[in-house]
């Protein structure tokens, strides 16, 4: 789902393609779902559609569903309708604003799913401070009860942890059975998936929830502070693949490196240094500090740039070179 427009985010841009880490949000849920297996990909925009499909145009596994108005989670859903209704199997519905999602994650849900042979599974996460997020209500057994929105809740239903980070996989055809009884919120209008979810509790179809989510996937970017926060541990877990495949990072707080760069084996990234876009950087190499790359820079294997290197246009640096 990655129709909406952020007011909190003072933006005229679609809410999905700000960017974290030079990428747009919406290409780490895209990304993830393909990590996880899922072989089509239903896409459903709204306000400035035109421009999420330009960023994607080049994407051949995404299929465009317009939700003309925004009119909440399950609407979002019943807009796929056409497309979905003849399909039997398994529905992942998420939402295109949660960048921090990893395949691993839907993974487990999936596997959870098959094993269970359940209607719906969702994931959940465990939170220390859980304000904001529909709290997940399980029985003494420990079998979900449905989902109560922060608003709804009594003084004890918010000393609940666990919530809900919106990670739904459903059998299609129920999923599309009960979506479309779903009637619109009083208050807003809306018409939200959570109370489809409910239905389907209360028909006595088995729907499971997993503790899969960490704390830090469970982030949906509402603002630019938010944004901000979700750039950081992206930066991490970028910082960290490089390290664990060979990459030396001198300094990981005061380096940013863009998450389309590919860094070599035994290469050293000094402090202060800035990657930026699809550089390309081989083997053996010492960069910075205080280097700059961008733009489709490829340095070559045995190269050492020096403190306050800065690329002015598009180049490739021969190996041996010392700049």
């Amino acid at each position: 789902m990655a129709a909406g427009i952020s007011k909190r985010m003072n933006t005229k841009m679609p809410k999905v393609l700000h960017e974290v880490c030079g990428r747009p949000m919406l290409f780490y849920v895209l990304d993830a779902c393909r990590g996880a297996g899922v072989d089509k990909i239903y896409v459903v925009v709204g306000y400035n559609s035109e421009q999420v499909k330009e960023q994607f145009k080049n994407a051949s596994d995404l299929i465009w569903v317009v939700q003309p108005e925004q009119k909440g989670t399950a609407h979002a859903v019943m807009c796929c309708r056409e497309q979905l209704k003849d399909f039997d199997g398994q529905t992942l519905v998420l939402c295109g604003d949660g960048p921090l999602i990893r395949t691993e994650t839907l993974k487990i849900v999936i596997s959870k799913h098959e094993s269970e042979k359940a209607a719906a599974t969702l994931a959940t996460a465990i939170l220390d401070e859980p304000a904001g997020y529909g709290r997940i209500i399980r029985d003494s057994y420990g079998n979900i009860q449905g989902i109560i929105e922060h608003a709804n809740c009594t003084p004890e239903q918010l000393k609940i942890q666990e919530v809900n980070p919106s990670y739904y996989l459903f059998d299609n055809k129920i999923l599309f059975e009960y979506v479309e009884q779903v009637k619109a919120n009083p208050l807003k209008g809306e018409f939200y998936l959570t109370d489809a979810l409910a239905m389907i509790i209360e028909s006595g179809h088995k729907v499971v929830a997993v503790t899969a989510v960490r704390p830090e996937e469970a982030v949906s970017v509402n603002s630019r502070e938010q944004l901000s926060d979700a750039g950081k541990i992206m930066q991490r877990r970028i910082q960290k693949g490089l390290m664990e495949n060979g990459v030396t990072i001198v300094d990981p707080p005061n380096t940013w490196i863009d998450a389309r760069a590919k860094i070599g084996q035994d290469t050293v990234i000094e402090p202060f240094c800035c990657i930026f876009g699809d550089v390309e950087i081989g083997r053996n190499c010492r960069i910075g500090p205080f280097a700059h790359l961008k733009g489709g820079d490829k340095v070559a294997d045995g190269v050492t740039l020096e403190a306050g290197y800065s690329n002015v246009v598009r180049k490739e640096i021969d190996p041996g070179v010392r700049v």
